[in-house]
């Protein structure tokens, strides 16, 4: 089960491999405070930027990029204004979220070789549910406002969806555009 976190899209050098651990974490920790709102466009990039790492990074190694984005917003403090203290409480819970959506493009499309489009909609519900769930058990025990279940439910569903399409059309043209410059 865990050798799927291990398999990649195509073999990068370890020098590659860190300099797309580095750029990715860099932006997705970034995009707070570059974009901060809207919450749907900050979303779908930070989507684009996990899914297009789990198709390029092993491991242990896409932890940064999993972390990164919701500290960025905690440290920033635009997504949700006077709302980001509760954040606190569900950042471990995204961490999770955004691993199984990176965990799912491993196993299914690299593993099982499952249709992308298939993939992308396992992981966006997988990761969209999950929130979602989480966020409704806080907001029962009254430890985040309902504000939360709307932001970690249908938009969850819908910037994973967006990242993925957007991770498509990046990967289609990076995998176009490198072949032809060698």
């Amino acid at each position: 089960m865990f050798k799927s976190l291990y398999i990649n899209e195509y073999e990068l050098t370890n020098k590659q491999e860190t300099i797309e651990i580095i750029i990715y974490s860099v932006v997705s920790f970034f995009l707070p405070f570059i974009i901060g709102h809207p919450q749907y466009l900050v979303g779908a990039l930070v989507n684009s930027l996990l899914i297009i790492s789990a198709m390029n990074i092993k491991g242990y190694k896409l932890l940064p990029i999993i972390i990164a984005p919701s500290l960025g917003a905690l440290t920033q403090g635009l997504l949700f204004g006077p709302f980001t203290i509760f954040l606190v409480y569900m950042a471990p819970f995204i961490w999770i979220g955004n691993a199984v959506l990176v965990y799912c493009f491993k196993y299914f499309k690299l593993t099982k070789k499952m249709n992308y489009w298939l993939t992308l909609l396992i992981g966006s519900i997988t990761k969209a549910v999950f929130l979602f769930i989480i966020a409704y058990i806080l907001y029962s025990l009254n430890i985040i406002p309902v504000i939360f279940l709307t932001a970690m439910g249908i938009i969850q569903l819908v910037t994973a969806i967006s990242g993925g399409v957007i991770a498509y059309i990046f990967n289609f043209l990076k995998n176009k555009v490198i072949p032809s410059l060698s």
